[in-house]
């Protein structure tokens, strides 16, 4: 089963246009703002809610491994899926499917019989309905925008994801603490949001399909062999799951610290909060790294920088400063992300795209578990500095490893 080069000219002709003059990308882009904030929302709930009705940190954490388990069980075979089958069909699927499992709980709290088994069956859907629509929307990205407008459209998703780390948590505190259905509610009405933006895109989010499919297994596999036979993204796939392993769990290392140097939870809320406020700040500033900066570069350049802001949350002697370190960490993402993120999309060919993403995600996927576990484990035994300098320790072998990879280090924009 082999697909040539050639297929990748299945994106728009090349118009030099604002992508916010792309209606459908618009709609498609405000549909899926709202949406993620609703998700944010919903995030800070299910634990908060876990822990009202169960008062069991222990039930809070199975929720969350609900959640997140179907990264692990589903993102293979879901990238075939959404090369298969009608990618806005899929979409559209999804966000009715999330619609009714949340739209369930704020009924569930009405009528006195929610219980933690329907919180568990809630998480694992919304989880698995949350891989497969995200591979839908990734890989029909390329349809909807032209060819030079990769990078602005992941710059806007870089904006909006600075935004929802603003916005999302806070507005969740405020909305479950006006009434613990609310978030749930309100998450709700945001998938309703996409799916009416969703409806009103006109533009066909995959090009034409052959008429014979293989076993599944075969498709899997085809978009791993294509993934691993390209040099660039095999190594940039291979150096972020072992970023992934080294760095998990950085958040709670920050925030054990700065309990232990007295903040307060309004002051914990700030300091992550400026890491939204970072991103949202460094993705309008993408434009300017990608006149100047290689892909490689960019890349080069948010390795090393997170390399010397490790170490920073540990120096600074007052809390509230150790927001400036995540300010500057969000500020970098996006640099990376936008370099990389279009770059990986315009290489894919668009009968694979769906394959080969998921093929890019399985691997962090599958060592953020055993992230998470190790570092967990060093915190609880070794405390927060320590956790973090060796975190440092993690970053500095990707910073080298990246660095003297010829691949990454001279991987540039194709033209045209």
């Amino acid at each position: 089963m082999t697909t040539t080069r050639d297929d990748t000219v299945q994106l728009k002709p090349v118009k030099k246009v604002s992508v916010w003059r792309n209606r459908d990308y618009v709609l498609l882009w405000c549909g899926q703002a709202i949406s993620t904030i609703g998700g944010s929302v919903s995030d800070l709930a299910f634990p908060l809610l876990v822990l009202a009705v169960t008062s069991s940190p222990a039930q809070a954490g199975i929720t969350a491994a609900l959640r997140a388990l179907p990264a692990t069980l589903f993102t293979l075979s879901g990238g075939v899926l959404v090369d298969r089958w009608n990618r806005k069909r899929v979409m559209l699927f999804c966000e009715v499917g999330r619609f009714l499992s949340l739209a369930s709980i704020p009924l569930a709290l009405m009528l006195n019989h929610l219980t933690i088994y329907q919180l568990y069956i809630t998480s694992f859907v919304e989880g698995t309905l949350a891989i497969l629509f995200g591979l839908a929307h990734t890989a029909s990205l390329g349809q909807v925008v032209a060819r030079e407008q990769l990078a602005a459209a992941i710059t806007q998703e870089e904006l909006m994801e600075g935004t929802t780390a603003l916005c999302g948590p806070s507005l969740s505190g405020l909305l479950f603490t006006l009434g613990r259905a609310l978030p749930f509610v309100a998450d709700a009405i945001s998938y309703a949001a996409s799916i009416a933006t969703l409806l009103l895109i006109r533009t066909p989010f995959q090009g034409a399909r052959a008429t014979t499919r293989y076993h599944l297994l075969v498709e899997m596999r085809a978009g791993i062999t294509w993934m691993w036979q390209q040099s660039f993204i095999r190594y940039a796939t291979l150096f972020m799951a072992v970023a992934t392993l080294v760095m998990s769990r950085t958040d709670l290392s920050i925030i054990v610290l700065a309990q232990q140097r007295g903040a307060l939870p309004v002051v914990i809320g700030v300091i992550f909060a400026l890491g939204g406020v970072g991103s949202i700040v460094g993705s309008l500033l993408t434009p300017f790294w990608e006149k100047h900066l290689t892909v490689g570069q960019s890349m080069l350049l948010v390795r090393w920088t997170f390399v010397l802001l490790m170490p920073l949350y540990v120096l600074m002697p007052v809390p509230l400063l150790m927001g400036l370190a995540e300010f500057i960490r969000g500020f970098v993402d996006p640099i990376e992300d936008v370099s990389y993120f279009s770059h990986r999309l315009w290489l894919i060919p668009e009968a694979l795209r769906g394959r080969v993403i998921a093929a890019c995600r399985i691997f962090p996927s599958l060592v953020r578990p055993l992230g998470m576990l190790i570092m967990g484990l060093l915190l609880q035994v070794l405390g927060p500095v320590s956790t973090l300098l060796i975190s440092t320790g993690g970053s500095l072998l990707v910073a080298l490893l990246m660095t003297g990879n010829r691949h990454i280090r001279t991987a540039r924009r194709e033209q045209g």
